[in-house]
């Protein structure tokens, strides 16, 4: 599936990791961020991330962390499973053409609601929260980060309490991309209904959720620890599997895995971005076991197509007035590409979890272009640089052109295998004569959606960073959506879409809008792929690895099961101790 082309002539680069005992030692000495070991509690779960929740309303925020906490609480009508089959939540049932809840002309889907739900508070459950979710989502004023999930829809109307009718604007094939799965979680209306404006921020709701699933939050301190019992109003709350369930933050990774494989201090631990030696050393420990799903995610390198060193009148950077004085030019994204050594970073970072990627549409597998390819060639990309005009003409040792030296912050979050990775990418980079500095943000920081804090990827002021993401649902047409030239974030829009990149093609966009109403599912797989292929052929983003969505679990942890459309925490109403 993966291209590859390699010049003989170029250098190889080689990290040299040291994997041995030293190592795991000295990542033992890691913080600790548990207090008690449960092997002596057994009715509380315990639950490791290294990368803290700062918020529960997934609707507020990008990070995966503040979803896969909020998802302990809160439902959609139905999320997908590994096979790819739809499982109801607060769905009475699928909708389908037989039952005549999809409209044959493609406009519209009803949903039948379960009855004798309730909110956590005790409020009864209707079809009145799902009509404010939406109004909550679709409120500019709201700035929620999942609001252009929904632009396609015309009316969300409650014809009775247990019955919704989404309709569309238009034509769209795609009925299933609504209140499924993490991205669309129901609210609601009598906790939101006085926070659905620009003061959604200050819900109280947003630290302390009232949901419909199975546990509830009794305490929450942002960036540190999450305390959850069981929802007495859940609809089978006599069958959960623990009384208590603490979700701790902070730390790394590594210690993290060690606190699950090793010591047995915790059940679960969360994205655990590690070496795969080390992972595989940590196993050994006997306390618990790897779990992983290679799925929808890619760690990927954006490139900045607006200038994050030249401001506005009024402070503003990255803004799409101002191109990039350099990335703005294919032929020296070009370069850099060819400057990625993505089989090192993959071979000896990634190993057993994960593979060089090509693509950013990775699953469903038919959406996965056979059109792409990667190539690691120092000697090629520097004569692309040559051929541009950068050259170092004061023999500093960067190339500079008309006055700039070419040189880039590369920014990510904190996280070791991230920090190695940026490593290998800076020794390619200044190979070819490139000035690099290297940024790491918390990634509570990185990854909140504050509009107020410069370091979040939406403001992206540097010139290149990194992260993993992926589409989750099977229908990727959300997630393609986020290289629409109207999905930029700036300070004009209170920093809200999801082109970080700054990067507006009119082509991709008249691509994407045919794909929301085409109902030929060939030709939606033709338009799929042309999207994926300008992304990645015209250099807006960079593949590195085709990521596992790698966890640990305890041995007595059972009834958990990865799926790559929707959090980890989506069926923790079946986890349970042995």
């Amino acid at each position: 599936m993966f291209k590859k082309q390699f010049s003989y002539n170029s250098c190889r680069l080689v990290l040299s990791l040291c994997l041995g005992t030293s190592l795991v030692l000295s990542s033992c000495n890691s913080r600790n961020t548990t207090t008690t070991n449960t092997q002596t509690d057994k009715d509380t779960l315990k639950l490791l991330y290294w990368q803290a929740p700062t918020i529960l309303n997934p609707h507020l925020s990008t990070g995966l962390k503040d979803t896969e906490a909020s998802r302990i609480t809160l439902e959609p009508l139905a999320s997908y499973d590994k096979n790819g089959e739809l499982i109801p939540f607060l769905a009475a049932e699928i909708p389908t053409f037989e039952n005549g809840s999809i409209a044959e002309d493609g406009k519209s889907v009803s949903w039948k609601l379960k009855q004798d739900i309730k909110w956590s508070d005790g409020t009864p459950f209707t079809a009145d929260d799902v009509v404010f979710t939406y109004e909550f989502l679709s409120n500019p004023k709201v700035g929620a980060t999942s609001s252009g999930d929904y632009e396609i829809i015309e009316t969300v109307e409650a014809i009775d309490d247990h019955t919704v009718k989404i309709t569309f604007k238009i034509v769209n094939p795609a009925w299933n991309r609504f209140f499924i799965g993490s991205s669309g979680l129901i609210l609601p209306r009598h906790i939101y209904e006085k926070y659905n404006g620009e003061n959604a921020r200050q819900a109280p709701a947003n630290l302390r959720p009232i949901g419909t699933g199975p546990y509830k939050v009794v305490e929450f301190k942002p960036g540190d620890v999450v305390i959850y019992e069981p929802n007495s109003y859940f609809r089978n709350a006599e069958e959960l599997g623990f009384k208590r369930i603490e979700l701790k933050g902070g730390g790394d990774a590594t210690s993290a895995a060690r606190a699950v494989l090793q010591t047995g201090d915790a059940d679960y631990a969360f994205n655990l971005q590690v070496e795969a030696p080390i992972l595989q050393q940590l196993e050994t420990g006997g306390k618990g076991k790897i779990v992983s799903i290679l799925g929808t995610l890619s760690e990927r390198i954006l490139l900045n197509f607006s200038d994050p060193n030249k401001a506005t009148a009024d402070g503003e950077r990255s803004n799409i007035n101002n191109p990039h004085p350099f990335l703005s030019d294919k032929t020296v994204r070009e370069a850099f590409n060819l400057a990625i050594d993505r089989d090192t970073i993959s071979e000896q970072l990634y190993g057993i979890t994960g593979q060089p990627a090509n693509n950013i549409l990775l699953l469903p597998e038919e959406y996965n272009s056979p059109n792409t390819s990667y190539e690691f060639n120092l000697e090629k990309a520097q004569q692309l640089l040559d051929k541009a005009g950068w050259k170092d003409s004061n023999n500093n040792g960067t190339r500079d052109k008309n006055g700039i030296e070419m040189k880039v912050v590369f920014q990510t979050s904190v996280n070791p295998l991230r920090q190695k990775t940026q490593e290998i990418v800076k020794q390619g980079l200044q190979t070819i004569g490139i000035g690099v500095e290297l940024k790491s943000i918390d990634a509570s920081i990185f990854f909140s959606g504050d509009p107020s804090n410069n370091d979040t990827v939406e403001h992206f002021y540097a010139d290149l960073e990194m992260f993993t993401t992926g589409n989750y649902s099977p229908d990727p047409t959300n997630y393609m959506e986020g290289y629409k030239c109207d999905e930029i974030p700036q300070k004009a829009n209170n920093w809200v879409g999801n082109n970080y990149s700054r990067y507006c093609n009119p082509e991709y966009d008249q691509l994407w809008e045919a794909v929301t109403t085409e109902l030929d599912p060939k030709k939606r797989q033709e338009l799929f792929i042309k999207m994926n292929d300008i992304v990645v052929n015209d250099i807006v983003i960079i593949p590195l690895v085709h990521r596992a969505d790698v966890t640990a679990i305890s041995n007595r942890l059972q009834g958990f099961e990865l799926t790559p459309w929707d959090r980890n925490t989506w069926n923790i109403k079946d986890w349970n101790f042995k």
